[in-house]
């Protein structure tokens, strides 16, 4: 009997460790923590979930931040280990109190912090499981006193002494454990305490009413051992066993342009893996490796072809080696297949090589464009061996002087031109027989390369740009400048006398970027976007909802990050809201230059990979190079990587391949919710030339369905390929009759799109009023309709409706439709044109300066590359005229601010607290205070201006410098006022 006893001992321990076995555990992860901050000035949540991010994110906690309380819902928060409010709400809802307690019930973490304990004073219950109440608070500087120095939180932590708010609680839960104390006289108040609340945890503490605490190390301590210590003993456990990077550091030869102390180190790179152990995506989203070194290296830019395979643009030579011999380049173009399915690239074939930095790449006419400054090349393989065997220049006459100032991000449009941008380096060159001159610019032109436009100037070094499902041009730019529209190509700018940059509008709603790493580096707009890359929105539907066609991923690789902006309706145009990060490393080499929808639904990341980003100028010590980047044996040459960001309930593309022969799928695609798949099917219908499918292509416009966002995509890319076919050019009645029909479809998307591919005739204008399209509901479709009577033939009848157009006060309010008014009234009210023109011109030189002939001409030129101005003193008499000739022959814009003596520190602190300001750039980062005495605006690179100014009657010495953020420190000198 002990025998068989013995052995079902052994058999059930055989059961239970086979169960064991089975038992599918997930790995150790991070600690996700939603943090619930609020838009008050007062208790800058913001500011402090970024410390609390740095500070904990290399220990293996995510922060995940929020404003918006409706984000305490159920299916939210069971994303997360735990929630950390810092936030001042007076009520909340009774949905919002019942996910918030019920997911602290059933055992994750809570963490309320300082004015936490005064939120939701409408939930007795919640404060119950916060432990007590806000009363009230003077102001003083106190030390942290221990009650329970045993208890794990408080392991390691000293007393640590700070200026904070002095709370005082009431309703105060006889349950809770307390941690810490502030003592007042014979008065001790509860500072720091624990609760439970069901099978839940809650930390709380009263201390942070501002950074005076938040970045005190044992503050910062106490909070994140009180972390660990909410979300429970398992996530605490996982934590612990998580593998957590800690990379080498080693001294090196690093530009310290911030001028940290201590100086900056090199880090040692990462594997993938091990990267991707320190960097941070959404919630309920997976980052999967495609391809990486030594398979791929340096991917600059990549675009996929109509069988969904990923082709990439690989620079070796970046930045600096420009080669004259192109037997002697290193650079190619790679296709990367996965070949089995298991969503890794295991195929790499190089089309093309002995290329020399090329910057982007598109798909056109059965082949691939490339930009390589200073050509746009167009490469095709004829023999189906994925071998390029044609190689051919399309337009030359693009700037290389700065290699990271060329062209980039081009883009096949709606339009079925080829889009793109360029920086400072610009193009100067003749095509199909016209002449261009211009830098900083959004262009488009013909996949033939026969004709090209320039579309829009823009601000600063452009190398972003993307569109939206219903064709609305975002750019960003370097240099303060994230977030911009396209809201008025240059053409009808320039019809009406106003300045080119007028054509693109910054309309990013804040200026910090939200890195996790506290080693940033950055040549100037310290903490924001130095280095913004692309601008390509969501616009697939394997995303949640909020993701659809109205978030756009901005590339910042200095920072680390991919961030999320946030584009909503403005008027005609639109603004941009802070959505902080959809990816954010710690990994000092991840460097995100591209972001964008693939062919499965996934945003694909290609990263860089390199720990130098930085370009010029040029730091101490250093030289420039032939590609005007200062020379660093740090620059990586071999790294490179590929990521797919994947949604955890995405589900599987209809489309896997298109077959360029077969017009019917290719129709059918047009249906795709995936604008890839739309896009390349209407690309390859335009190039096959497949008029037949024109009774198709109606049916799909006529179709009246709206998607939940009131998209319907598929009639907008049946019109612009009735456009891109040539049906509409008079030929085919029925197309035209098709066109006007879609003016009155129910979606404005769609409105709009027939608007643009309208022929410009008398019976179109007709047609449009008929619909009521100048009055329509939606603002931007409103604007597309009044550019669209603009390009139409001259009809005083329409100048008298357009006249009085410009007395509705919505028209006048609108930025962009004001402006459109008097295009098209410049087109259709004779003689108005050159009466619009002139007083615009007008205008702005009245702007600039006056026509008093100075006492004293002064030329200041700011020194190309080196952030300084050429002069550093020059001395005025009291009292006279001056006239300061200004120059910028640099890469970026600067301005000249003269203040008033001994205000240098107080107008550079007011103008980098401007920097934060949406309207900073408007204000042209000039402080609106009386220390400013005179000012230029911001002048572009190769730009000049005048100022003239009455010299102060008393002598001394006036500081001059330039306000763009950062650069006061060290572009500045002094005006010698004497008698």
């Amino acid at each position: 009997m002990k025998k068989y006893l013995v052995l079902a001992v052994i058999c059930l321990a055989a059961v239970i460790n086979l169960k064991g076995t089975l038992i599918k555990r997930d790995p150790p992860h991070r600690l996700e923590i939603l943090f619930l901050g609020h838009t008050a000035n007062h208790h800058l949540s913001e500011k402090l979930a970024e410390i609390v991010q740095q500070s904990f994110f290399k220990d293996g906690i995510n922060i995940t931040y929020t404003n918006n309380p409706d984000d305490l819902n159920q299916a939210n928060l069971s994303k997360y280990d735990g929630l950390m409010l810092y936030a001042n709400y007076d009520t909340v809802s009774a949905s919002q109190e019942s996910a918030l307690l019920d997911f602290v019930k059933s055992g994750k973490g809570f963490i309320p912090i300082h004015c936490a304990s005064f939120c939701f004073r409408n939930s007795a219950e919640y404060v119950k499981m916060v432990g007590g109440q806000f009363s009230t608070h003077k102001t003083d500087t106190f030390t942290t006193v221990i009650v329970d120095k045993k208890h794990q939180i408080m392991k390691g932590i000293e007393p640590f002494n700070t200026w904070d708010e002095t709370y005082v609680h009431t309703k105060i839960n006889k349950n809770i454990h307390v941690l810490t104390e502030r003592v007042e006289g014979n008065h001790h108040e509860p500072y720091t305490w624990i609760n439970n609340y069901g099978k839940g945890r809650v930390f709380y503490t009263a201390y942070g009413h501002d950074e005076h605490t938040w970045k005190n190390p044992e503050f910062l301590k106490l909070l994140e051992n009180g972390t660990i210590w909410a979300v429970g003993k398992k996530a605490g456990k996982d934590l612990d066993k998580l593998s957590k990077p800690d990379p080498a550091y080693t001294i090196a030869d690093i530009p310290n342009y911030e001028n940290r102390n201590p100086a900056p180190k090199l880090q040692a790179p990462l594997s993938p893996a091990q990267s991707q152990l320190i960097t941070q995506i959404p919630v309920g989203f997976k980052m999967e490796l495609f391809a990486s070194e030594p398979d791929i290296e340096k991917p600059i830019a990549m675009a996929w072809d109509e069988r969904g395979r990923l082709w990439i643009l690989e620079t070796i030579d970046y930045p600096n080696t420009i080669i004259s011999n192109p037997a002697e380049a290193h650079d190619r173009i790679k296709i990367c297949e996965d070949t089995n399915g298991d969503g890794k690239a295991d195929k790499f074939t190089i089309f093309a090589d002995k290329l020399n930095i090329p910057t982007s790449i598109v798909f056109a006419n059965g082949g691939v464009i490339i930009a390589q400054a200073p050509d746009f090349i167009f490469l095709k393989d004829t023999n189906g061996d994925d071998k390029a065997d044609v190689r051919e220049k399309l337009i030359s006459g693009w700037g290389k002087f700065d290699t990271h100032a060329g062209p980039s991000n081009l883009h096949y449009g709606f339009d079925n031109k080829i889009w793109g941008t360029v920086g400072y380096s610009g193009f100067k060159g003749d095509v199909g027989g016209e002449h261009f001159d211009f830098s900083q610019a959004a262009y488009r032109f013909t996949p033939d390369g026969k004709h090209m436009e320039h579309m829009g100037a823009t601000s600063n070094n452009t190398w972003g740009l993307g569109f939206s499902e219903n064709n609305d041009v975002f750019i960003s730019t370097a240099n303060n400048s994230h977030s911009d529209y396209l809201g008025m190509p240059l053409s009808y700018i320039n019809k009406i006398g106003m300045p080119p940059m007028t054509s693109v509008l910054k309309i990013d709603g804040h200026y910090n970027m939200h890195v996790v790493t506290k080693n940033l580096r950055q040549v100037d707009v310290h903490d924001g976007f130095t280095a913004a890359a692309g601008h390509n929105l969501y616009t697939a539907r394997n995303f949640p909802p909020e993701y659809w066609n109205r978030i756009a991923f901005v590339n910042e690789p200095t920072g680390r990050v991919v961030h999320r902006a946030i584009l909503e309706p403005d008027g005609s145009g639109f603004k941009e809201k802070d959505g902080w990060n959809f990816l954010a490393s710690a990994d000092e080499w991840l460097a995100p230059v591209q972001s964008e929808v693939g062919p499965d639904g996934a945003i694909w990341v290609a990263d860089w990979y390199n720990f130098i980003i930085q370009h010029n100028p040029t730091p101490k010590g250093f030289e420039n190079g032939k590609g005007n980047a200062y020379i660093n044996p740090l620059r990586d040459r071999t790294h490179g990587r590929i990521y797919r960001i994947v949604y955890d309930n995405a589900k599987p593309s209809t489309v896997k391949k298109l077959d360029k022969n077969n017009p019917d799928q290719l129709v059918a695609a047009l249906q795709n919710d995936n604008m890839f798949w739309r896009m390349t099917a209407q690309r390859l219908i335009v190039e096959g030339g497949y008029k037949q499918v024109a009774p198709k292509l109606y049916t799909l416009i006529q179709n009246k369905d709206m998607d939940a966002i009131g998209i319907n995509a598929a009639a907008i890319h049946a019109l612009w390929t009735l456009k891109g076919l040539g049906l509409l050019d008079g030929s085919d009645q029925q197309a035209i009759t098709v066109v006007e029909e879609a003016l009155r479809h129910p979606s404005a998307g769609v409105r709009k799109a027939a608007l643009q591919v309208l022929p410009s005739t008398i019976k179109s204008m007709s047609a449009i009023q008929n619909a009521g399209l100048l009055n329509d509901v939606n603002l931007n479709t409103r604007l597309a309709a009044i550019l669209a009577i603009a390009d139409m033939p001259q009809s005083a009848a329409m100048g008298t409706t357009l006249q009085a157009m410009q007395k509705v006060p919505q028209n006048m309010n609108d930025y962009w439709i004001s402006r459109a008014l008097q295009a098209a009234i410049a087109t259709h009210v004779k003689g108005a044109a050159d009466d619009i023109k002139a007083a615009n011109i007008a205008a702005n030189n009245r702007a600039r300066m006056s026509n008093a002939r100075p006492d004293q001409i002064v030329k200041i030129n700011v020194v190309q590359n080196a952030m300084k101005f050429d002069t550093k003193t020059f001395t005025v008499k009291a009292g006279s005229l001056v006239e300061i000739d200004f120059s910028n022959p640099d890469f970026m814009q600067h301005n000249l601010l003269i203040l008033q003596k001994g205000s240098l520190e107080k107008v550079g602190a007011a103008a980098d607290k401007l920097a934060q300001d949406p309207k900073g750039l408007e204000q042209n980062y000039i402080p609106k205070m009386p220390e400013v005495l005179w000012s230029t605006k911001l002048i572009d690179p190769q730009g000049k201006t005048i100022l003239k100014f009455r010299v102060p009657a008393d002598t001394g010495d006036y500081p001059f410098i330039c306000s763009f953020p950062g650069h006061w420190r060290i572009m500045n000198g002094l005006m010698h006022v004497v008698k």
